[in-house]
């Protein structure tokens, strides 16, 4: 905030603020499953790219963004302790311009949502009444240590997977893709538990009960890898029941490389937890897309 901002309030958002409440940084991980979805769906991709990016952009800057954007602004007063800096409570986007943003964004989702089919715009709804369940009261799932992460890590992971390979069959995913999209919605509760760390001081004082905070940061820190783990050894077995051991030891391999960083985690959780996220989770993820193809492979 600069000296004038002191001085005299904004009417308006500061614009590079804007792009700063909708977090492009998280885009990715929807982006990817929606992706993985795709190619899982076991459908021809060439001539199909223009939907599947159209349904890229809906996952990633407009749902996730105005998911973002939803919970910056119910959090606001969280993020007055927790990180200050933000928009909201540093005053670059001022009065209720976040709830606005957000709110339009919400139309735009839809709008967006409904030009993928009745697949599409489906998925669409439930991920917008997820991210407003999320955060905003009076249910404010978020405040369950167990409820809110599981819920991000269906919305984030699950449900792109789903919309990715629904909307190009125009049907609903075979068993095996719906089983597998679900396990590593699973697994994502133990990511969103991680993430949970760098807000320990302000999720106490305002009774957000995160694991971190209900647990201790070393009780939660061996539950989120614990169950990103056994997501992954599930699907490992899988893809050894259905005939593709390729793809499930290169899977193995990757969960073994997270086993390794997961020791450096435990030295430390709370300090180590935010490295983790950004190095351990990239060999989940790639894992995700190594069992996008092995169910291409089954189609």
């Amino acid at each position: 905030m600069t000296v004038s901002d002191q001085i005299t309030p904004r009417l308006y958002p500061q614009p590079s603020a804007m792009l700063v409440l909708i977090k492009p940084i998280t885009w990715f991980p929807p982006i990817w499953a929606y992706l993985c979805g795709a190619v899982s769906s076991g459908v021809v991709l060439s001539g199909n790219w223009p939907i599947i990016i159209l349904g890229m952009v809906l996952a990633g800057p407009i749902v996730c963004g105005m998911s973002q954007a939803a919970n910056d602004w119910c959090d606001r007063h969280v993020d007055a302790v927790n990180e200050p800096h933000r928009p909201i409570p540093s005053g670059r986007i001022p009065g209720r311009w976040g709830l606005y943003i957000a709110l339009a964004m919400t139309v735009l989702s839809l709008s967006v949502g409904w030009l993928l089919g009745p697949w599409g715009f489906g998925a669409t709804v439930v991920g917008v009444i997820a991210a407003w369940a999320y955060s905003a009261e009076p249910v404010r799932l978020k405040k369950s240590g167990w409820l809110g992460p599981g819920l991000v890590g269906l919305s984030y992971e699950g449900l792109p997977w789903f919309t990715g390979a629904a909307v190009l069959l125009a049907a609903a995913p075979r068993f095996e893709v719906v089983l597998i999209a679900l396990l590593y919605a699973l697994g994502a509760h133990g990511i969103m538990t991680l993430n949970d760390f760098k807000a320990l001081e302000g999720d106490r004082q305002y009774g957000i009960r995160s694991l971190p905070v209900v647990l201790g940061p070393e009780v939660a820190a061996k539950i989120a890898c614990t169950t990103m783990g056994m997501a992954q050894v599930l699907v490992i077995s899988m893809l050894f029941i259905w005939g593709m051991p390729f793809h499930a030891v290169a899977v193995m391999a990757l969960l073994l490389a997270q086993v390794v960083a997961m020791e450096t985690l435990f030295q430390n959780p709370k300090k180590f937890a935010p490295w983790y996220n950004g190095t351990g989770v990239v060999f989940y993820v790639s894992g995700m897309m190594i069992s996008a193809f092995a169910l291409r492979g089954l189609a």
